[in-house]
């Protein structure tokens, strides 16, 4: 700070709000007036209220309306001061007297250009509507005590107006709306002897203060596509139609939804943002320093100046521009509501949010008793020192306690913005303060860059001369490309990457080059580059998931993603808010909700990959973790199918979802399809035609592939008679078949598979009648002897149809691999359950084995040996697939499992 207040200033002994000379003029001039104004803080209602009462008392619109703002600002004071009023009571009313000034003025401007020129008129000829729209604070509801408003002025379609009823008085509606604008600026914007409503700013609209002071829907939707800058989408992130209110809920105004909105969200993450965030602070950074150019008290600008609001504010919109195309539980736009959506999507640590959340209501508190000094659009400390210690003392600080607090909430709010911007020490930074490109030297050209790589790398950036794509990047995106193989490069010969990652990261980059966003994001973050070489390094599937999948790598730029597991129920709770935000703009369609469904199974699969190659988690965590990754899309996708069924005749659908094989084992790999059976008990006459249209629709939106991919294949020849049978079988008809009621019934493969089903989803009261029928099933009394015959035979069969050459050993079909360990178990369940009921669990091989040995019915050390013997031949058979490889080794290798396995089959099947 440049000044040491003095610590006893001569504020009034009376209360805090009278020291200000704005609160001392506005009593001394509307003390009659202020009992219009209904106790407590100013509402819709009260100010409505007030309003006619002004009107009433013969004051023109214009007059009520400024005399209404300065009651209202008069109230605050004595609510924020002398009262402790919540920050939100304040912006709230300040917003609500926007809303109403414009809702009064907008109605009266149209009416009074509809008498002269009728009203504005759409091609099918009803009225053209106008929209305004609040940007900003107005937009956010957050309006400071002395703000002007921004707006933007938006008519629904060109056209003329209808005419007075003798044919004359026609206009456009471009000029209607034009006039509609000059008469708002003079009702509300207009300095009279009762001062202003608010200052009216029109910057933001297309082409700024060189564009039409309206446009029409269609002019705003070509403007955005083709001129729309990255600065005008954080501009735009907060807008919001605020009047006239019947606009709020007509259908047309979702029109203006649908072109907003994809140009503030992309559907891709959105790194590139950061350059253009970068060069819009540096303007208003300088232009600060300008202004505080022999004038050094201007540099305590609490809005302006490092760490003031604008930079909070640019923090927290940046992640929801970054990210809120592809999780729209981000888009909102008060900033306080807006930092506890990060914090619940794990984009900032809560500690941060609640004291950026802090930082952001001491701030803000601040500007505004900056502003009730003197009524003036300031955010710069008195200077006198009667009026910053009256500002502390308003706090409940004294001076020293309050420029304290202030300091340490501006150095947070700065480290925090420096830190999202990619930078170092940034204190002593002057102008803009740069991320991974700041003080860069220029990029290399494609020829110096081939001499700083190793051979087989150079050979691949010579080809980009040829190469389209790289041809045809702009000169921005190609510089990020050629700094990004630059640090590759780097790094290749530090020892930091190999170059085996180095090649599938230009494989993994060149189908992208046109997605601008992914060089912005390994540029930006370097950790994230570096991660996804180890990763790419590692294995072939993890490479080609990330390849049909580019987005995921966004999921490396949390730090905690390796620490974690998955938890359903978080996915569930986040699946439900993505839904809530979708349905909040109308964006809520089949093909939006597809997608949405497959881009976070898709950030989860890669979650678990990551921990998965990185060693953190074991073959049975990672199948553990993807089965209930599986439950949990059944669960969101069946719920969603089902509320947007035409013909549902119930809340809830009677409705069970069986898993089998590798689903009801818990043991699903990536890329499993799911087996599953679907029985229903419901007695309503549709019933079985309203279940089979459910079905389908659940099978299609599971399987069918969008431009974000799929989610899985489906494989239902379990159910009851295979494909021949039915696609949904009612329950009793399902326990009838596996329980052997009548002529047709279930084989004995089916009861094998029986003991590896799990009731995954459906009714109250469904799980405990399959999980009856299955312990039916299972237990029943067999011929031990039939039994072991059918077993081997399915057994041989298996074995015959994937015949393996005797050099080789095939982990899973080979004699000795995982299949006899399968078989063997499921004829231990089916032979021996009844009479031990241990076996009755579905726990999964080697637990059952463990139990089987335990039982007596293994000699002893068999089962266990057997157990290890098949998590060992998991393990190979998991990291063989994962670099895509076979899943064979040469038949010496693996003989201590390979015995193990043998030995239990001798012991089962003597």
């Amino acid at each position: 700070m440049s000044f040491t207040p003095s610590l006893t200033p001569s504020t009034p002994s009376g209360p805090l709000s009278r020291y200000t000379r704005f609160c001392q003029r506005l009593e001394r001039r509307y003390q009659a007036e202020m009992p219009l104004l209904p106790a407590g803080p100013p509402t819709h209602a009260s100010l409505q209220q007030a309003c006619d009462a002004l009107l009433q008392r013969g004051h023109a619109l214009g007059p009520a309306l400024r005399i209404l703002r300065q009651l209202v600002m008069h109230r605050l004071m004595v609510l924020d001061c002398d009262q402790g009023a919540p920050l939100a009571d304040v912006t709230r009313a300040v917003t609500e007297l926007a809303e109403l000034a414009l809702e009064r003025a907008s109605l009266q401007a149209c009416s009074e250009l509809d008498a002269l020129h009728g009203q504005p008129q759409n091609p099918d000829g009803s009225r053209a509507a106008l929209w305004i729209v609040g940007m900003g604070k107005l937009g956010a509801r957050e309006l400071n005590v002395s703000s002007d408003i921004d707006l933007v002025y938006v008519y629904e379609s060109d056209g003329e107006t209808m005419g007075r009823p003798d044919g004359r008085g026609r206009l456009s509606n471009h000029e209607y709306f034009a006039r509609v604008a000059r008469a708002l600026q003079a009702l509300i914007g207009e300095t009279t002897e009762h001062g202003l409503v608010f200052r009216l700013d029109l910057a933001l609209r297309p082409n700024g203060n060189s564009g039409p002071p309206a446009g029409s829907l269609a002019a705003l939707e070509e403007y955005l596509q083709i001129h729309g800058r990255e600065w005008e989408r954080f501009a735009w992130l907060k807008s919001r139609v605020v009047a006239p209110r019947a606009a709020l809920t007509s259908a047309a105004v979702q029109g203006l939804r649908e072109v907003v909105l994809p140009f503030v969200f992309r559907r891709y993450l959105d790194y590139g943002v950061f350059d253009a965030l970068r060069g819009l602070h540096q303007q208003i950074r300088e232009h600060a320093q300008r202004r505080a150019s022999g004038h050094p008290e201007r540099a305590n600008d609490v809005k302006l100046s490092r760490g003031g609001i604008r930079e909070l504010e640019f923090t927290v919109q940046l992640l929801q521009v970054v990210r809120g195309g592809q999780f729209p539980e981000l888009r909102c736009r008060p900033t306080l509501e807006a930092l506890q959506r990060l914090v619940r999507a794990g984009l900032m640590p809560a500690e941060t949010g609640a004291a950026l959340g802090q930082a952001y209501t001491f701030l803000r508190r601040v500007e505004h008793r900056i502003q009730y000094l003197d009524d003036q659009q300031t955010h710069v400390l008195p200077t006198r020192d009667d009026d910053l210690a009256w500002v502390a003392a308003s706090l409940g600080l004294d001076c020293c306690a309050f420029l304290r607090e202030l300091d340490g909430h501006r150095e947070l709010v700065a480290q925090e913005f420096d830190r999202l911007l990619g930078g170092g020490e940034k204190k002593a930074c002057q102008g803009g303060c740069g991320g991974p490109r700041a003080g860069a030297a220029p990029a290399p050209d494609l020829d110096a860059l081939a001499e700083q790589l190793p051979a087989a790398l150079a050979a691949r950036v010579q080809d980009w001369r040829q190469h389209p794509r790289v041809q045809g990047l702009g000169e921005r995106s190609r510089e990020r490309l050629l700094r990004l193989v630059q640090r590759t490069g780097r790094w290749l010969a530090e020892g930091r990457a190999g170059e085996t990652a180095a090649l599938r990261l230009l494989d993994w980059l060149e189908p992208l080059l046109r997605r601008e966003s992914y060089l912005a994001l390994l540029l930006e973050r370097p950790a994230v580059h570096e991660h996804l070489l180890h990763l790419l390094g590692a294995a072939r599937w993890p490479a080609r998931y990330m390849m049909q999948h580019p987005g995921v790598i966004d999921e490396l730029a949390g730090g905690a993603i390796l620490g974690e597991r998955f938890v359903p129920e978080d996915f569930e709770r986040e699946l439900g808010l993505r839904l809530a935000a979708l349905q909040s703009t109308g964006e809520d369609d089949d093909e939006n909700l597809l997608d949405l469904l497959r881009r976070a199974h898709h950030a989860e699969v890669f979650r678990t990959l990551a921990r998965d190659v990185e060693g953190r988690i074991s073959v049975e965590q990672v199948a553990d973790d993807l089965s209930l990754l599986a439950d949990s899309v059944l669960r969101v996708t069946s719920r969603w199918c089902w509320q947007r069924l035409k013909n549902r005749h119930r809340d809830e659908p009677r409705l069970a979802i069986i898993g089998y094989g590798k689903l009801g084992g818990k043991e699903l790999g990536y890329g499993s399809d799911l087996d599953i059976v679907f029985v229903f008990d419901d007695e309503d006459e549709r019933a079985s035609e309203i279940y089979a249209a459910f079905v389908r629709k659940l099978i299609n939106w599971l399987a069918v592939k969008t431009g974000e991919g799929d989610l899985f294949e489906i494989d239902t020849e379990l159910r009851p008679n295979g494909n021949s049978g039915l696609l949904v079988t009612s329950f009793q008809a399902f326990a009838d078949y596996q329980q052997q009621r009548g002529s047709n019934t279930a084989w004995t493969w089916e009861h094998q598979a029986m003991t590896r089903a799990r009731f995954v989803l459906g009714a109250e009261g469904l799980e405990s009648r399959f999980d009856a029928v299955r312990q039916a099933v299972i237990t029943a009394p067999r011929d031990l002897a039939a039994l072991a015959g059918e077993i081997s035979a399915m057994r041989q069969r298996l074995r015959a149809a994937h015949a393996v050459a005797p050099d080789w050993f095939e982990v899973k079909h080979s004699p000795g691999g995982m299949l006899d360990v399968e078989f063997a178990v499921q004829y231990l369940v089916l032979a021996h359950s009844r009479a031990h009921p241990g076996l009755q669990d579905n726990k999964g091989n080697i637990a059952l084995l463990q139990r089987a040995e335990a039982a007596g019915l293994l000699p002893a050390g068999v089962g266990q040996a057997a157990a290890n013997a098949y998590r060992s031949l998991r393990q190979v058979q998991h990291r063989a697939r994962l670099d895509e490889q076979p899943t064979r080794v040469p038949a010496e290798q693996l003989q201590p499992e390979r015995a193990a396995v043998l030995a239990l089959w001798q012991a089962v099947f003597p």
